[in-house]
């Protein structure tokens, strides 16, 4: 996936995150964001990789996202790959 297309990924996941009551808080709490932030970062790839970071710390949510927006379960981490610090570390 190219950067552009994981971005674009990432931001469809933040709106998806404010939309849910629940989950919603728990990313606020969890990256000390403001709403503020969320306007101001929202171009940041780095911003951007920490919300997909964040999405894929739960199954279910990334499953209600996909389904929700008609995305493959494996996209969520396709995109986080394509973002800075995502690549996969190769150990050998």
């Amino acid at each position: 996936m190219q950067q552009d297309a994981a971005q674009v990924l990432a931001l469809q996941a933040l709106a998806w995150i404010a939309s849910e009551d629940e989950v919603f808080p728990a990313f606020l709490g969890a990256t000390g964001a403001s709403l503020s932030d969320l306007r101001g970062r929202a171009s940041d790839p780095d911003f951007l990789a920490a919300v997909l970071d964040f999405l894929l710390m739960d199954d279910r949510w990334v499953v209600a996202f996909c389904d929700h927006h008609g995305h493959p379960y494996t996209a969520p981490q396709l995109a986080r790959a394509a973002l800075p610090g995502g690549a996969m570390t190769n150990w050998t």
